[in-house]
């Protein structure tokens, strides 16, 4: 690992992540005040998140079939074209499209970042530089929050938009100024070849496959991605509840979120990296713990107490995420690292979709303060039951290792069996 490299990539997902919400928050508002629907709330989030799910595959191959460093440049200035016409964008009829065209490049955008990161990681170390990574993240979304009540404080959304599209430009930089190479394999070249003539795609190459297959991720993504059904309502509900519930206006629903990405920051850094054993049994706790504390904020609508809750629920969200990243590395090869991570956003983006949806509902039908308690309990109970599955998977695991200890399998097999087996939970 060159410290040079894995400071330019966290650099540039810092830089990304403070965009990201920067857009996220002034659209967000502007939504709400241009129309006061929640239903157009959720269609805003759903714009930028739906493209994610449904370009899961073509974009997990492109990652995997190109030099990584390279696409995710191309794809940068791309976005970056495309965020600026977020600037001169005056209705809901522009706003949606755009968006979604940003979440088309975020399609290629995520994979390939988590692609590149065991390709900047010492050997050995691949927990501790997606800490580093993780993060920059969460430092740039707590950043980006902030940002954008400056900007749009001093210049108004558009000032705060130009920044947003400045990002993009940004990351593009930093990708080509990074030494460090991740070309595409002699199996991921030979499958492009084949592609034209042969069929679409191999079942034991699919990407979600790749997830699935394995015990261990199966559990751990399943829960992650049920746990995401519930709490990503609040991306709808924490708008309406921040402001006609809290009455703490534009300003707070700024603070609250920096609150929840200031908790990630602080759960990737110093909590994450501590984990050494049973990685996804502490990402299942991490899932409980970030949901317990969007539940706990529901419970009383003053804006101190909402600010801790989402502290709490953000450490939680931030162990989560580090660990899932660093699972999905380590049990996954790496010339697949673009499919499976395109397959992980397109499971979680999914889950989003449907939970934007619902978000809508629950506010139209009980009110924003019923519907956050909910969606903070939804994770609480995925991540309980999570931990409940890994005890017989276990021992199931521990009843295959002692069958291959006594038989006369070869190193490579015993390898294979290990590898397939749920070591890390436990």
């Amino acid at each position: 690992m060159t410290m040079r490299d894995l400071r330019l990539l966290s650099g540039a997902v810092a830089l990304s992540a403070a965009g990201d919400l920067i857009l996220v928050v002034v659209l967000a508002l502007r939504v709400h005040d241009l129309t006061g629907s929640g239903f157009a709330v959720a269609a805003l989030f759903a714009a930028l998140m739906g493209p994610i799910a449904l370009l899961a595959s073509p974009a997990g191959r492109l990652v995997d079939r190109t030099e990584t460093r390279r696409t995710l440049a191309l794809v940068s200035v791309a976005q970056a074209v495309v965020a600026t016409g977020l600037v001169f964008a005056g209705g809901l009829a522009a706003i949606l499209p755009l968006a979604a065209l940003l979440g088309a490049g975020a399609a290629v955008a995520g994979p390939a970042e988590a692609a590149l990161g065991p390709v900047v990681a010492r050997e050995g170390a691949l927990a501790k530089a997606n800490g580093w990574i993780e993060s920059a993240r969460y430092i740039g979304y707590t950043a980006g929050p902030l940002i954008a009540g400056a900007l749009t404080a001093a210049g108004g959304a558009r000032v705060a938009l130009a920044v947003n599209a400045a990002s993009f430009a940004a990351v593009a930089i930093a990708a080509l100024l990074l030494h460090a190479r991740r070309e595409p394999t002699p199996v991921a070249a030979a499958e492009r070849r084949r592609l034209p003539g042969g069929p679409w795609r191999r079942r034991e190459d699919g990407a979600f496959a790749l997830l699935f297959a394995d015990p261990t991720l199966r559990v751990a993504v399943t829960a992650a991605t049920a746990g995401l059904l519930f709490i990503s309502a609040s991306m709808t509900v924490e708008v309406f509840y921040v402001r006609d519930v809290v009455h703490a206006g534009g300003a707070g629903y700024a603070l609250v979120f920096a609150a929840w990405t200031a908790g990630m920051v602080a759960g990737a850094a110093g909590l994450a990296p501590r984990a050494k054993r049973s990685l996804a049994a502490t990402a299942m706790l991490a899932l409980a713990l970030q949901g317990a504390g969007m539940a706990a904020a529901a419970c009383w609508a003053v804006l101190a107490w909402v600010m801790a809750g989402y502290l709490v629920g953000g450490a939680g969200h931030g162990v989560k995420n580090v660990l899932m990243r660093t699972l999905i590395q380590e049990r996954v090869t790496a010339a697949r690292h673009g499919r499976a991570f395109a397959a992980y956003g397109a499971a979680r983006n999914t889950a989003e979709l449907g939970a934007l949806g619902i978000g809508g509902v629950l506010v139209a039908a009980i009110g924003a303060q019923p519907a956050l308690l909910i969606a903070g309990l939804g994770p609480v109970v995925a991540g309980l039951a999570a931990l409940g599955a890994y005890r017989p998977s276990s021992a199931a695991a521990l009843s295959r290792r002692i069958a291959s200890a006594t038989s006369s399998a070869s190193p490579s097999a015993s390898n294979s069996a290990r590898q397939a087996s749920g070591s890390n939970i436990g």
